[in-house]
């Protein structure tokens, strides 16, 4: 037996549902009191029953109307002590609401109003409250939020008091981060209107040494140039300078997500001026942003205490470019300005995603004032438009006849950053060197800092190196290694009369090592050695004559500005350093008409020089002093004399070429690979084999050459 089920409308026109046929269900079986219900044995089918949805609606809308008189009368200051327990644990702080909570949910844009809030600091900082607010009102959006995405159509703060503090470890009380490294920018959800009102901010910076005291207030107001609505002034000082900040911003009414949000900020720190004038292109995400930028100031390096970059010494500067946050990239981009007397300009950025500042660079001059680079390396005061501080260490160095500088390198700044950078400068105004073009490298990789290259062009020949500097430890170790090759030395020595007394070329190399927090310090303790040779050239014979104290017929051809020149068959100056004093190994400049030798010292703490040369003439003179010409002083002013009351021992030439040039071969590809082949050195050398002096006795009676190496 089956039952048929028909549609109640099958009997409309133009209506017709195919039968659907089930097998039979004796529903009394299913039902316990069915024989009751329709009394005997319950045969037979029981009446149905019409269904009746009034009372399921009745049902629902009784449990809304419960639901909704619950919110309407429940108290939710019940629920202040769980929710600050449970922010509490979130932010690591104590957070307490004091006020009123006040829940306002049947309404599209749900409402919450505190009448009172504060967040207490974490254990580590000072017994303060971090932040006491004294209402807090936020709504949001219905709709939106049921899909995942907050929207704040207002958020109003009465009266917030807050105080800021990180420690001389980096640990800020801002950080709700609980040690978890995040290189996330700070952002909040789009807010419609947002109102800060009379609302008081202090800073302490320990790290910083920046302390602020400011008054917040976001409000609209109209004034002639813009509207304006948030505004952010404060005093205070930055490492015991002061400090002043002064940031307007647009209306925060009515700010819609997609609209770039406009702001001017003024920033006085000491000495540096910082003025921006840009846009957050999407508001409240501070992640992105962008502006134009101008800083000036008396030392780039003062802007470490805002940014945390150890940047060089520098001139007094100013520069202008486009700065761009991309959450943890920060661009300045097409800077330009001068630095000094020197133009600059170029490209940089900063990578921060480790928390560890990472700078990149590419800077280039038209044209340097070589002075402007003295403050690269310390040395203060070396260019004209030095600020007077600068000035003021030029001026004490002066004064004791000094010219290596003290300024101590800030080993913990360069520690905490690491960069990649790179300099060139397209023409070079130096009045006292006929520069070209420099160019430099620089790669700072935690705590090593490596200048590499060093580059000075000349018109002829160039100086090349490298340097390194650890300052990992307590005091640094400096590695510095220096080349100049084909220097004409015409180019250098100018005599009154416009002439050029001396005339060749040049080749050096100086390679030294040694700890010390300054350049004067390091040059004080190094080891290694310095060499100079002159593998040809020509000298004014007057000066030559007078290397071997021809009284005839010398010092009158000095006077008379003979111009009469005499050959350099080769000239060379060895010295070996040792705790920073440079020992003569072996000094001889051999010309034409007389063969020069030379010993003594140059001591670069004291920079005090003590050298003594003596000439033997290549031909006999009437009258010849036998006394030998020294050169004393500071390295900064040297003096030159002939020391009349000394008695010279007589040696031929040949025992002269025997003692100071025995090792020769061993030093000239120290300072250039193949320079022992040069055909006047080889000479000159080969003459010291053959002569009347015992070679091989003056060689082994010599000091060991240290530091030839490379």
């Amino acid at each position: 037996m089956s039952t048929v089920l028909k549609s109640p409308q099958e009997d409309r026109p133009g209506f017709h549902l195919p039968e659907v046929h089930l097998p039979h269900v004796d529903w009394r079986g299913l039902n316990p009191f069915a024989a009751v219900e329709h009394g005997g044995d319950g045969g037979g089918e029981p009446p149905r029953k019409p269904w009746r949805p009034g009372w399921s609606w009745a049902v629902g809308g009784a449990a809304v109307l419960a639901v909704v008189l619950f919110l309407a009368l429940f108290q939710w200051n019940w629920l202040r002590g769980p929710i600050g327990r449970y922010a509490s644990t979130q932010t690591g702080r104590t957070v307490t609401l004091r006020g009123d909570l006040k829940v306002h949910l049947l309404t599209l844009t749900p409402r919450v109003d505190i009448g009172g809030l504060t967040i207490a600091n974490p254990a580590w900082a000072p017994k303060e409250t971090m932040a006491d607010v004294g209402n807090v009102a936020v709504s949001a959006k219905l709709l939106p939020l049921l899909s995942g995405r907050v929207v704040l159509p207002l958020v109003s703060l009465q009266h917030p008091d807050v105080a800021l503090f990180r420690d001389a470890q980096g640990r800020a009380n801002w950080d709700f981060s609980n040690g978890r490294k995040s290189a996330k920018p700070f952002k909040l959800p789009p807010i419609q209107n947002f109102v800060i009102d009379q609302g008081q901010m202090r800073l302490n910076d320990l790290g910083r040494k920046l302390t602020f005291v400011g008054t917040i207030n976001a409000n609209e107001q109209r004034t002639a140039a813009y509207d304006r609505g948030f505004h952010l002034t404060g005093k205070g000082e930055l490492n015991r300078r002061t400090f002043s900040t002064n940031v307007v911003g647009g209306p925060l009414i009515n700010v819609q997500a997609d609209r770039p949000y406009p702001f001017d900020a003024d920033i006085h720190a000491g000495s540096t001026h910082i003025t921006a004038k840009g846009q957050v292109p999407r508001p409240f995400n501070l992640g992105v942003l962008n502006a134009a930028v101008a800083v000036e100031g008396v030392d780039l390096n003062d802007l470490y205490d805002l940014t945390g970059l150890a940047l060089p010494n520098t001139p007094p500067y100013r520069i202008a470019g486009r700065f761009r946050r991309d959450g943890s990239l920060y661009h300045y981009d097409r800077f330009s300005g001068r630095v000094g007397r020197s133009d600059l300009s170029g490209d940089a950025t900063v990578e921060m995603a480790t928390g560890r500042p990472f700078l990149k660079a590419k800077l280039h001059s038209r044209l340097l004032d070589f002075a402007d680079l003295g403050s690269l390396f310390g040395v203060p005061g070396a260019s004209a438009a030095a600020a007077p501080g600068q000035k003021a260490q030029a001026r004490a160095l002066a004064a004791q006849g000094r010219f290596l500088p003290d300024n101590t390198l800030q080993t913990e700044r360069i520690r905490g950053m690491d960069a990649v950078v790179t300099y060139t400068a397209a023409q070079v105004r130096a009045p006292d060197l006929p520069l070209r073009t420099v160019s430099l490298g620089v790669k700072l990789d935690h705590g090593v800092l490596r200048l590499d290259p060093i580059s000075l062009s000349f018109p002829s020949g160039q100086m090349t190196g490298q340097a390194r500097i650890d300052a990992r430890k307590a005091v640094p170790f400096s590695d510095v290694d220096l080349r100049f090759g084909n220097i004409r030395l015409e180019e250098f020595f100018h005599a009154a009369d416009g002439s050029r007394p001396l005339q060749g070329t040049l080749l050096a190399r100086a390679k030294l090592a040694g700890p010390g927090n300054s350049v004067h310090r390091a040059a004080a303790r190094s080891n290694g050695a310095v060499t100079v040779v002159i593998p040809q050239g020509q000298i004014r014979q007057a000066f030559a004559e007078l290397m071997g104290i021809d009284a005839t017929k010398g010092l009158f051809l000095l006077l008379a500005k003979d111009q009469q020149p005499t050959e350099i068959r080769c000239a060379l100056a060895d010295f070996n350093v040792r705790e920073g004093v440079l020992y003569a190994q072996r000094i001889v400049f051999d010309t034409g008409v007389v063969l020069v030798s030379g010993s003594g010292t140059v001591n670069l703490d004291t920079e005090a020089m003590n050298l003594e040369f003596k000439g033997k003439p290549k031909k006999l003179r009437a009258v010849r002093l036998v006394a030998p010409i020294t050169v004393q002083g500071r390295l900064r002013a040297p003096k030159v004399g002939i020391e009349a009351g000394a008695v010279v021992a007589q040696a031929g030439i040949g025992a002269v070429l025997g003692s100071v040039l025995s090792p020769l071969a061993a030093i000239l590809p120290f300072v250039s690979p193949g320079l022992e082949k040069d055909a006047n050195c080889a000479g000159l050398l080969a003459e010291a084999r053959t002569s009347e002096a015992p070679v091989k006795a003056a060689a082994s009676s010599t000091t060991p050459v240290k530091g030839k190496g490379g």
